[in-house]
């Protein structure tokens, strides 16, 4: 029992845990099991099949965790002032454009695969990171703080992008009734109320109002995280909800919400795919976009924010640092995928565009790891003289 818990708090447990219920996918749905596999994904649960309730309802818990994530770096952590923002806000921004026109330039053409052009825009936070961390000290610390930073920028604008482009028809009853649940939100915060009962009742109702619009229901959950009070007091005791409830939320969402979101959408049947789909223009762009785009788009803005003295190189990094990192952004994953379900319908297109991410993601996640992990095989020599000369 105490190695399960030893193994629960160390920093890659979470990455396992999600490359192990991807893995279980994978041979599920290429197994003699495949028929029981895809009986459980479309199990009809009500109003909803059993994939739709973890893709619009844990998801929503999903978004609401990211969305306290967002909301603590820009209050109080590494994206508190301008001045951090700059750099990871610029990186992520051309992190995302790059992709997106990759991605266009090879499957744009065809009016049914457009719609794919935000899927390889997305940097899955928990996997880039499980990478980075498992590299120990070989990678400087600043890195870290570097990637998270832009992976929370990422995120940010995958959650607008989502609202925007891959909204369905809008139901404007609906629509107002989430408005008027959203100003009841604020009206708690503004009022100072911090106990958690009144976010939940009007965070549920506003996920089902939303779900009724024609938006996606997990924006519920990043509007709720914007209304969550940083601090606040019960009596004479000061408390922090914000915190409290990224912390009760970290493991329900590393070790169960996004493991089974892994298990119902990553079972890509591989029975009929052959090598010639490899050059599918979907799969190729969704692919290319993550291997290519985002090393391109992120190293290209540092590069051309530190020779234009806009922002100066993160302390104790180089461009091998910058670069490595970089390519360990193109592991899309766990939003990529969620991006892919939303563009495309069920069927072989959905299909390839999850195998370009599954291909893109490995390829980013691999280079990534061996590059840095030479880069900085002599990290702890140079620890000794100086740093920056290594």
């Amino acid at each position: 029992m105490e190695r399960i818990f030893v193994f629960l708090r160390s920093p890659a447990a979470a990455t396992n845990v999600l490359l192990g219920a991807t893995i279980i996918a994978l041979i599920l749905a290429n197994s003699p099991a495949a028929p029981q596999y895809m009986s459980l994904v479309n199990l009809k649960m009500g109003p909803l099949t059993a994939v739709e309730w973890v893709n619009d309802a844990l998801m929503a818990i999903f978004f609401l965790f990211v969305g306290l994530e967002v909301k603590r770096e820009l209050v109080n952590g590494e994206l508190n002032t301008n001045a951090k923002r700059v750099m990871p806000g610029v990186a992520a921004a051309f992190g995302v454009i790059v992709p997106a026109l990759i991605y266009y330039l090879i499957a744009g053409d065809n009016p049914e695969y457009v719609r794919g052009w935000a899927i390889p825009t997305a940097t899955d936070i928990a996997f880039a990171i499980g990478v980075i961390t498992a590299l120990g000290s070989r990678v400087p610390n600043s890195m870290k703080v570097f990637l998270t930073a832009l992976a929370v920028i990422d995120d940010l604008i995958a959650i607008i992008v989502i609202a925007i482009f891959y909204a369905a028809s809008i139901n404007l009853m609906y629509l107002i009734a989430a408005a008027v649940v959203i100003g009841c939100l604020i009206y708690c915060n503004r009022q100072g109320y911090v106990r958690p009962l009144a976010y939940i009742i009007l965070g549920a109702i506003l996920w089902y109002f939303i779900l009724r619009s024609g938006l996606h229901a997990t924006m519920a959950g990043v509007i709720l995280a914007m209304t969550i009070p940083v601090q606040g007091k019960i009596g004479h005791k000061v408390v922090r909800p914000m915190q409290h409830w990224e912390h009760v939320l970290s493991n329900w969402v590393s070790f169960l919400i996004v493991p089974i979101f892994a298990f119902f959408n990553a079972g890509v049947s591989l029975a009929g795919f052959s090598m010639s789909d490899l050059t599918n223009p979907v799969v190729l762009g969704v692919a290319l976009g993550l291997i290519l785009g985002k090393q391109i788009g992120i190293l290209g803005a540092v590069f051309g924010m530190v020779k234009l003295g806009i922002a100066p190189m993160p302390a104790e990094a180089n461009w091998k640092y910058i670069y490595g990192t970089s390519i360990v952004c193109g592991i899309g994953f766990t939003m990529s995928i969620f991006v892919s379900i939303l563009a495309f319908a069920p069927g072989v297109t959905q299909e390839m565009a999850k195998g370009g991410v599954l291909i893109g993601s490995i390829i980013s996640a691999v280079v990534g790891y061996i590059f840095l992990r030479i880069a900085g095989s002599n990290r702890k020599e140079c620890h000794i003289g100086v740093y920056h000369n290594c």
